[in-house]
């Protein structure tokens, strides 16, 4: 379980930081900056540590898909992004590979 808690982390960090590149401007704004910064190093520390109990092609499959997903919601009510049709049907895909991966694939087992 704590594989999963660390993953969860990582990708909560990702997201955040990520969320915050657009406002650095090219690492020109000092708090975004620290933001963005401070996120990775935390991203990459705890999936690092997921990565322990996690096979890492599942633990990355998890950790891109969870974050792109997330980024588009968040690029979507924030930024205003717009999602068409398309974007919408390969993020349900996305999600459907990543539950596939964790309840029936045997490479995820621990």
């Amino acid at each position: 379980m704590p594989g999963l808690l660390y993953l969860a982390i990582a990708i909560v960090g990702e997201v955040v930081a990520t969320s915050f590149l657009r406002a650095s401007a090219g690492f020109s704004q000092l708090v975004p900056t620290l933001v963005v910064v401070v996120g990775y190093g935390i991203t990459f520390y705890f999936f690092s540590l997921a990565l322990q109990t996690i096979p890492v092609g599942i633990g990355y499959a998890i950790w891109s898909g969870a974050g792109i997903v997330l980024i588009s919601v968040i690029a979507y009510f924030v930024h205003g992004q717009s999602l068409d049709l398309p974007a919408l049907i390969g993020m349900g895909l996305i999600l459907a590979g990543v539950l596939v991966i964790n309840l029936f694939s045997q490479s995820s087992a621990h």
